[in-house]
């Protein structure tokens, strides 16, 4: 059994590995506007000419906002480190915009925490990449990256539960408004795919931390058998030699 936690290390580190990767094709987006990056937005709301200074469509992405050319990222606006989703704040204007996103900063806040917790997920994943190592070959690095791991599964459940609240309903909101609006289906898929591989990636490392435990435990309850036994066969023999010598004596 202890011969299959290397296996399981290993696919434990290919998913974890993929999550990460997932993972930066999410959080590099409105930053890089290369291929394939410049497919990748969140929410995109289209038919909005009558809002002044937005374009049209709008796509937001992990640091900028951007319009789209043949189905592309294009005329992306400066990047902004945990840019919020905030259609008044980011167009500068209340003409036109639907009344659900006025007066409230609920959107403000899903879309500010969501950014951290991606950050904060991806931390932990690259920590957990490292002690993935020694998976490879101990219990203790099994369970040490099963922890890591966890904290990566946590962050990344909680950045998509938010990604996914904020994009819906902000995409409901400019639906109401009169205005067309989409999610985009990449980065949904990046988000809930890099949670399902830090889940199975947790799992693994779970189960390669309890190969061996209880081979490596009844060897050592033989031991200790072995040691009392011996232990008490010795006293019984000292017993023995002192019965002789008082009745010899």
């Amino acid at each position: 059994m202890a011969a299959s936690r290397p296996i399981l290390g290993l696919v434990a580190l290919i998913l974890l590995a993929g999550g990460i990767v997932l993972q930066f094709f999410t959080i590099l987006s409105g930053a890089v506007n290369g291929s394939p990056e410049n497919k990748f937005y969140f929410l995109e709301a289209s038919n909005i000419g009558d809002i002044p200074g937005a374009r049209n469509p709008s796509r937001w992405t992990f640091f900028a906002i951007c319009g789209a050319a043949n189905g592309l990222n294009a005329n992306c606006g400066k990047s902004v480190p945990a840019l919020p989703f905030d259609p008044p704040r980011n167009f500068g204007t209340q003409q036109n915009i639907p009344e659900q996103f006025i007066g409230t900063r609920k959107f403000f806040y899903l879309s500010r925490f969501m950014f951290a917790f991606y950050l904060v997920a991806l931390f932990f994943a690259v920590c957990a990449l490292f002690t993935g190592l020694l998976a490879l070959c101990s219990r203790l690095g099994g369970y040490l990256s099963a922890l890591t791991t966890s904290m990566a599964l946590f962050f990344q459940t909680l950045a998509a539960a938010l990604m996914t609240a904020w994009t819906v309903m902000g995409r409901n909101a400019f639906r109401s408004g009169g205005h067309s609006a989409n999610l985009g289906k990449y980065l949904y898929g990046f988000t809930w795919a890099a949670m399902a591989c830090f889940l199975l990636s947790t799992v693994l490392f779970c189960i390669g931390g309890t190969v061996g435990r209880d081979s490596s435990s009844s060897g050592v309850r033989r031991k200790r058998s072995t040691r009392s036994n011996r232990s008490r066969g010795s006293f019984l023999d000292a017993e023995s030699q002192r019965k002789v010598r008082d009745d010899y004596s």
